[in-house]
This record gives C-alpha cells, structure tokens and sequence, in this order.
C-alpha cells in the first residue's frame, strides 16, 4: 500500500504535466475552450439581469403590498416589451445588417462605422484610415483582395459644380498607385451619368449609391452586387 501512494505521487504530477502541456497546445490552436474567469464576468451578469428584477419585486411586496407588486410588474413588462427589440436591433447594427431607415438617418461617421461593420460582417479586415478628417476604410480579405474604401456626402452629389478641365475625379489626388486596390465610393444619395461614365473607365472607382447601399446593408455581399467581379 505504501508503495502504491509513493508511486502515485511520482506519475501525478507528471499527468499534470501532461495535462497543461495538451491544454497550451490547444490553445495555441485556438482550440482551447474559455477558462472560469473569462465566462464568470457574463455570468454573473446574466444572473444578476435574472434575479435582480426578482429581488426588486420582493422587495416591493414586503416594503410596500401588493399594489407596489402589481405596479412594479407592469413597469418591468413596459420596460422588457422597448428593450428586448431595441437590444435585437443593436446586436443586428453590429454584426453588420442595417434597415434603409437606419441609413437614412447616418452621417458621414455613422455610414463609415456601418461599412465597417458591414465588411467585417462579410469576412474582411477593416482598418479605418482617415483622410484630412475624411473618413476612409482600408480593407482586406482572405483572397488577399484589396479595397480602399471613401465616402461622398449627399451633398457633393449631382448638381455640385465641376471644376474646370473636367468632371470631378472620385478617387482623391495623391492615393495610392497600387493596382490590386480596388476603390470603392459610398454615397447615400445617386451619382450623375457623368460621374457613371468617369468610374467605368478602365481602372476607375466603384460606385456604391443609396439603392446598391440598401441591399448590400440587408445581406447582399459586394461580389452578389457585381462590384468586384
């Protein structure tokens, strides 16, 4: 017996060896599941978004009856009945799929925070690199494809005067050379035939205007929409 124990405490902690040795493997990989104290912070939140209603109606109920109860109860309803719908549209605005009335409301930032979203949301690495305060994205997928992404505002659109020697070029003086690039212009409103004509030259920019905006916003990738096929 006692040699049994005097063996057990030799291959012990060469087990536990092993065992860290196959976890820090694992995670290497990104194979390894969540360790206690990343979930504990969500789940301690999430009981105490369970209970913590549960407590506040006991605790109304004993302090003041069964009115407080009863009024406590509807006011938690109410708040449950805005809440749930709006947390379902923060999460959707997140991970990237907008309604056209959620566009349409968007300024400049808000459309370069939504392209990200929406890029990212389509499989892209997205870097925010703006220009003279210009917001500008800079993305990359995993086919090594490249694009530059830039905004125009509404009110640079048709009808803005051209300057002389030429419509407006859309891809800004001094960008880079670099051919795999592929630029894409966001604009929430449409774009003049000129404008049409200048991006379908050889080499020229993608236009995004607000009805190919709407669709790609709903789920619609860049490739399904044509723009870098």
């Amino acid at each position: 017996m006692a040699e049994q124990r005097q063996h057990d405490r030799q291959t012990s902690p060469s087990r536990l060896s092993r065992r860290r040795e196959t976890v820090a493997e694992l995670r290497s990989q990104g194979r390894a599941g969540p360790e206690l104290r990343d979930v504990l912070p969500g789940f301690a939140g999430m009981v105490l978004v369970t209970a913590g209603p549960m407590l506040g109606l006991a605790w109304l109920y004993r302090v003041h009856g069964i009115g407080a109860l009863l009024l406590g109860a509807l006011l938690l309803a109410a708040a449950t009945l805005v809440g749930v719908p709006w947390r379902r549209a923060v999460v959707r605005r997140r991970g990237g799929r907008y309604t056209p009335a959620e566009l349409a409301v968007l300024d400049d930032h808000g459309l370069a925070v939504a392209a990200e979203r929406i890029l990212r949301r389509d499989g892209w690495h997205v870097l925010p690199v703006p220009d003279d305060g210009r917001p500008r994205l800079y993305a990359r997928d995993r086919r090594d494809r490249r694009l530059e992404v830039s905004f125009r505002p509404v009110d640079d659109g048709p009808g803005v005067a051209e300057p002389p020697g030429g419509p407006a070029t859309l891809r800004e003086p001094g960008g880079p050379a670099d051919d795999r690039v592929i630029r894409v212009v966001i604009s929430m409103g449409t774009y003049s035939p000129v404008e049409v004509e200048w991006a379908s030259r050889p080499g020229g920019d993608h236009l995004v205007d607000g009805r190919r905006l709407q669709q790609w916003a709903s789920g619609t990738s860049l490739d399904a929409l044509g723009l870098l096929g």
